[in-house]
């Protein structure tokens, strides 16, 4: 593909992300993307064979920086693993108070798919999701933690459930609350951990 290809499509891209995400797939027209690109719509379809296509490649391009922005979060906060869990959540929630949030795409396109599951942006979606879980559980077996699926399957939990909530009521303390959650469930692991050593 030529640079200028590239570049074309990858507009495309950021003017699918923008309108999706501000207005929703289904209510966003191949037209509106189209126009926002400063491209023609069959251009549009030169690049993406359909919106379905176009909207699979909106979540894909959100895939690593999403993921990249959960580490970098973690890793800014300052503490254990548990008050690092729990800058995780109050990152969000500073997220979760800028004017132009809407909650998570992959949730939400998630809702609007949710009669077709094999979408190729819902296995977008779902696999991102294993992705940020998996992320966890590194960390928790880096930890040691015995059942660190399983915590890390609660603490993904806790993330989706605060961003459903947070979207709901408005209200991002509801992510806070969650993280203190979160880093109640991540200290008793490393309890039970402490224990078991003992007990050898």
């Amino acid at each position: 593909m030529s640079t200028d290809a590239k570049q074309t499509r990858q507009r495309l891209i950021d003017a699918a992300a923008a309108l999706f995400y501000d207005e929703g797939i289904g209510a966003v027209s191949v037209d509106a993307v189209a126009a926002r690109a400063g491209v023609t719509k069959r251009t549009l379809y030169y690049h993406f064979k359909s919106k379905d296509e176009l909207a699979a490649a909106y979540l894909d391009a959100r895939d690593q920086p999403n993921l990249a922005a959960f580490q970098r979060w973690f890793a800014a906060s300052e503490g254990g693993l548990a008050a690092r869990i729990q800058g995780l959540f109050r990152a969000l929630a500073r997220v979760a108070r800028r004017p132009g949030w809407k909650g998570c795409g992959f949730l939400r396109t998630s809702v609007e798919l949710v009669n077709l599951p094999g979408h190729p942006a819902m296995r977008i979606g779902a696999a991102h999701k294993k992705k940020v879980e998996a992320w966890l559980r590194g960390l928790f077996e880096a930890e040691a933690i015995a059942d660190a699926a399983g915590l890390a399957r609660q603490i993904i939990l806790l993330i989706d459930g605060a961003f459903a909530v947070v979207l709901l009521h408005r209200d991002p303390s509801y992510m806070e609350t969650a993280g203190d959650a979160a880093a109640a469930l991540v200290t008793a692991a490393l309890a039970r951990r402490g224990a078991a050593s003992v007990q050898i």
